[in-house]
């Protein structure tokens, strides 16, 4: 049953059409995710779907009880003492009822805020963005919307929390719930979405599937549209030469001649051409020397909190090293530590011969909001000099997607994603064989995210990243630096060879085989027993039973995630279709807490065998 739907959409801003008769509808139960090009409207449409913005023509239908909330790319949160009553004042009405109905609501709120990382007590205005955008996304789910929307909730988010989120999605909006999601989070997209809408030059085409269904099917679309579009103009330049031959072109005879080539005119200035891509490129200056960073025992604590303790570390020339851990870990810190802009408290860094840095900052505080966009590039001259090769600032802005009129516009008037190209572009203009770039991709869009990619891959220098977008990770870095212990960072880390994925099943690996040696070395604890004389305790004949099948029975379990994991790993799994992916995922999902649970019914048991016998009991 659908949920809302669309119907010949008419929305412009100014000149601009963001909707262009456009169709859409949305089943219960369904994961949309919502992808397009920076500026095309997709936080527009969101708007439109939460009737926060009026169609300019066309009709939007929503089933009447349909409870609508929408998270927004940057959450505005109510003046409030502590964050949880900002949360409580943002709910307004939402939160309704009768004693009884109100704790309960207000009780789920704080469990989704656990969920999530969030301290209520802190005050919404020394919140950071991640701050807000979790607690935003804990009010969201526990006011168990029918349909979410989600703008870029992945942003300032670590990896553990976007999973938490994943899960939660995957968990909960199912059945006759829905979701509607604008992300550039790749992974993301693989692991929630069932249907890829994307909305292009005013129209809205639907995939099913995820996200690598959706590029599968687009390669195979973009392909024929290209073919479709070389016969068109073949077909009409030869009637645009037909037509200029003269009076005898114009014969009655050929009047339905005419007539076509009249058509295929206005089909051809009515056609969607493709939107222009950004087109990068990174000049990788003089060669640096063979070791590019090199520390010894570097330490760094902010009181009693360490950040990074005796670290020895080798960056070689040409690596990519893909900083890794939670918010609050210390990677931007770890940052300027090897930069020198941060001083170490004991400990050397070396930094190698002949280097030339570029640095992007994830606050992009390098951008003088003052300045207009031109002048952030090439200040006092109309030239910049890539490769040795001089280009008009123009041109070179045109490359990043800025039009001559948005030349001469102020930086503070920008986009979140048009000032992550244009601090790209700024970096990109600098001859520099060491790149260091603290979370990149937030507020791009896929196209420029795959090609910043690309670009990252072919680069003959150094990268130093930092960055939450796993599918990025995987497809850039060649190396992994991360706390050796990940969930209770203690200043020590660790480096891994390979991307995210690496990381992660090698770390998972050693997470459970650690845990399983600390199951079978622990020594029984013993339960507490009021008093024994009285109090006798023994297995029943079912519980007997149990306990001599368990050990059979977590061996299988266990048997199972290992051949599970080796799948996982191999290195033409992506390969598979799609919905098995998704259920071996899931299956590897439900595994770990089985196979804990196992344990521990296991070692009650095992307890209360032990006092049972102790009594001379024994099984019943």
């Amino acid at each position: 049953m659908p949920v809302l739907m669309l119907s010949q959409a008419q929305l412009s801003w100014g000149d601009l059409p963001v909707l262009d008769k456009a169709d859409f509808s949305l089943q219960e139960g369904e994961r949309v995710g919502l992808i397009g090009r920076n500026g095309t409207g997709k936080t527009s449409l969101l708007k439109v779907l939460s009737r926060l913005v009026p169609l300019d023509e066309g009709e939007l239908r929503i089933v009447t009880g349909t409870r609508c909330i929408l998270v927004e790319q940057e959450p505005i949160l109510p003046e409030a003492s502590t964050l949880l009553e900002s949360l409580y004042l943002r709910a307004g009405a939402l939160f309704k009822g009768d004693e009884p109905t109100l704790f309960s609501e207000k009780a789920l709120l704080k469990a989704y805020m656990d969920r999530f990382g969030v301290d209520g007590a802190v005050h919404p205005e020394s919140a950071s963005g991640g701050e807000k955008k979790r607690a935003a996304l804990a009010l969201a789910f526990a006011l168990k919307p029918d349909l979410l929307l989600l703008d870029e909730p992945t942003n300032h988010l670590d990896i553990e929390t976007i999973r938490v989120l994943e899960t939660l999605a995957q968990e909960e909006f199912r059945g006759a719930r829905s979701l509607i999601v604008v992300t550039h989070d790749r992974a993301f997209l693989d692991a929630v979405a069932t249907r890829i809408a994307e909305l292009d030059r005013g129209m809205l085409r639907s995939y099913e599937g995820n996200f690598q269904a959706y590029e599968k099917t687009k390669e195979t679309e973009l392909y024929a549209e290209a073919l479709q579009r070389r016969r068109f103009d073949k077909f009409w330049a030869q009637e645009e030469v037909w037509i200029r031959k003269g009076i005898e072109a114009r014969r009655t005879r050929n009047e339905g001649r005419v007539r076509r080539l009249e058509q295929l005119r206005r089909e051809r200035q009515a056609r969607r051409d493709a939107l222009s891509s950004v087109r990068l490129s990174l000049d990788a200056g003089e060669r640096s020397g063979k070791v590019v960073i090199e520390t010894k025992a570097l330490t760094k604590s902010f009181g009693a909190r360490p950040i990074v303790k005796s670290l020895d570390l080798r960056v070689m020339r040409g690596d990519k090293l893909g900083l890794l851990g939670k918010n609050g870990t210390g990677k931007t810190t770890l940052l300027k530590l090897i930069l020198g802009k941060l001083p170490a408290d004991s400990g050397t860094v070396k930094l190698g011969t002949n280097l030339s840095v570029a640095y992007f900052d994830q606050l992009r505080a390098q951008l003088d909001l003052n300045q207009t966009v031109a002048q952030t590039i090439s200040p006092g001259s109309d030239w910049v000099e890539i490769g040795g090769v001089k280009k008009h600032i123009m041109s070179y802005l045109n490359d990043f997607l800025f039009s001559p009129q948005k030349a001469n516009v102020r930086v503070s008037t920008l986009s979140g994603g048009e000032r992550n190209r244009l601090l790209l572009a700024r970096l990109f203009a600098l001859p520099v064989n060491l790149l260091v770039l603290d979370e990149p991709t937030n507020d791009l869009d896929i196209d420029t995210l795959e090609l910043l990619e690309q670009t990252l891959a072919d680069y003959t220098g150094t990268v130093l990243l930092v960055s939450h977008d796993r599918r990025f990770l995987d497809n850039v870095v060649t190396q992994t630096l991360a706390p050796t212990h990940y969930d209770n960072p203690d200043g020590t880390w660790r480096e891994h060879v390979g991307g995210y994925e690496d990381w992660f099943r090698a770390t998972t690996s050693e997470r459970l085989t650690l845990a399983k040696a600390t199951k079978e070395a622990s020594p029984a604890k013993p339960k507490r027993v009021r008093n024994t004389a009285t109090q006798r305790v023994r297995l029943s004949y079912k519980e007997a039973r149990e306990l001599a099948s368990l050990p059979t029975h977590i061996e299988d379990l266990e048997a199972e995630q290992v051949a599970l994991t080796a799948k996982l790993s191999d290195s033409e799994y992506h390969k598979r279709p799609v919905d098995e992916i998704k259920r071996d995922k899931e299956r590897m999902d439900e595994l770990v807490p089985l196979i804990d649970a196992a344990y521990e019914r296991w070692e009650s048991l095992t307890q209360k065998d032990e006092l049972s016998k102790r009594q001379g009991l024994g099984a019943s």
